[in-house]
């Protein structure tokens, strides 16, 4: 078995291997493994759960991340092939997480060890992480790791699926919750109290408005989705003293958060509201604790950037042409830590991301092995 049938295989166990999230350890065990018997200097797990492997001991870092996490799949008597099977057809791998992102995961692990045969790694030292809990918390698992290792890498390939188009950021993401108060009062006397979801429902006719709002045909456009909504009343025969909806925003360049508080504001003026933000709480699958913020600019890189033009490069050695086009994620990444730490960041990697998180869930194969010589070559490159 060559390297490349070496690698195809483990990408085929790791999509056997279910790994939702906060319920990662054996998949983080079966990465580790496969590090330590391709030679990595160093395999270990941190504290936060994350499987961390480096090859090389040079002083320029480079790091390339993917996450260990998957969504769930509740229909599996609905997929064409079973969804933990990796089973090899129609030139795809299928399965949860092939696409999200467990082919990307195997590609830079694989990677690493390919620039190291081929003598790429002189003067530098590569970081492969498989991440956890990226799902809901992105981010958060490379904020504990840079910290417990007290590191900061010179660049960072974020290998989220792009079809192995150079992606040069993502857009921003604001999570909301909104909150209503009214006063309780028996459901035979409506009158006496103040029901919390009619006044809610002001508030969520001026979200669809917001929405429509921010709508451009055919040019990149912020977003704003009203994704939950609760209530909290004594009984099934009271007013509900309370209700909350949760706001998914997303923003384009040139939005801002303080933009987005200002919409807040707005949202609630005239009601009895108040929101904040949504903040999130998740423990690993070691016990750490999590607490996410999500609230995050967009960000993009530039194209005549040393990192990107590194990777044109490295695209144009394997494809043996330049790159017909770039691409930007509509969807939040872990790029969000390192960016915010000034650390220049990319993104490339297998899979269509319009087939993430969805039923029949699959992965071109040789996507997966041109992603693995691309990160290698950009390893070269550097």
């Amino acid at each position: 078995m060559n390297k490349d049938q070496e690698l195809i295989a483990f990408v085929q166990r790791s999509v056997q291997t279910r790994s939702y999230t906060d319920q990662e350890g054996d998949y983080a065990n079966l990465v580790k493994e496969e590090m330590e018997k391709l030679g990595y200097d160093e395999v270990f797990i941190d504290s936060t759960g994350n499987v961390v492997g480096r090859i090389g001991d040079g002083p320029k870092i480079i790091h390339f991340d993917s996450h260990m996490d998957t969504v769930q799949v509740n229909d599996p008597d609905e997929w064409k092939y079973p969804p933990f099977s990796g089973d090899i057809q129609e030139g795809y791998l299928w399965g949860r997480g092939s696409v999200d992102m467990k082919s990307a995961l195997g590609a830079s692990v694989y990677a690493a060890a390919r620039a190291r045969d081929l003598g790429y790694l002189e003067g530098k030292t590569v970081y492969v992480t498989g991440t956890v809990c990226e799902e809901f918390c992105d981010g958060e698992n490379l904020k504990h790791l840079y910290k417990e290792l007290d590191l900061k890498p010179d660049y960072c390939i974020i290998c989220e699926p792009s079809d192995n188009v150079i992606t040069l950021g993502h857009k921003g993401k604001a999570q909301i919750r909104i909150r209503t108060h009214g006063v309780s009062a028996h459901g035979s006397a409506p009158e006496k109290g103040v029901n919390a979801v009619y006044e809610m429902a002001e508030i969520i006719t001026r979200v669809d408005e917001l929405n429509k709002s921010l709508y451009k045909e055919n040019e990149p456009h912020g977003t704003v989705v009203l994704s939950d909504i609760s209530s909290v009343s004594a009984s099934l025969n009271a007013v509900p003293s309370e209700c909350a909806i949760y706001l998914d925003r997303r923003l384009v360049l040139g939005e801002t958060l303080d933009q987005v508080e200002e919409a807040m504001d707005r949202l609630i003026q005239g009601k009895d509201a108040s929101w904040e933000v949504g903040t999130l709480y998740h423990t690993t699958w070691k016990g750490k604790d999590l607490v996410y913020q999500p609230m995050h600019d967009p960000w993009k890189i530039q194209k005549d950037h040393q990192l990107t033009q590194s990777l044109i490069r490295a695209y144009s050695n394997i494809y043996n042409e330049e790159p017909k086009g770039f691409d930007f994620w509509d969807f939040g990444t872990n790029a969000i830590t390192p960016i915010s730490m000034g650390v220049p960041t990319i993104g490339f990697g297998p899979g269509e991301y319009k087939l993430a998180h969805m039923r029949d869930e699959r992965c071109a194969v040789d996507k997966i092995v041109e992603a693995c010589e691309v990160y290698a070559e950009l390893i070269k490159e550097l």
